[in-house]
């Protein structure tokens, strides 16, 4: 399932290095795209939103919204 993660707080391309590599950590996660223009990630995972919103919000991002697309 593709998953649009819309992220607030990604300031510079340091953040989107860390947002990254932790979907990349998700189990079955893969073509993981962040943005930081947008304020956006893109990942195809079967991960339930609840956790991806821990994993990134752990780091002191706050995720404002997870649309599947």
């Amino acid at each position: 399932m593709r998953k649009k993660i819309l992220i607030e707080g990604m300031s510079c391309n340091n953040c989107v290095a860390h947002v990254t590599e932790a979907l990349n950590e998700l189990e079955d996660s893969k073509n993981v795209d962040v943005n930081l223009d947008g304020k956006y990630a893109l990942v195809e995972t079967h991960v339930q939103d609840d956790i991806i919103t821990e994993k990134i919000e752990d780091m002191g991002y706050d995720v404002v919204k997870i649309e599947n697309i």
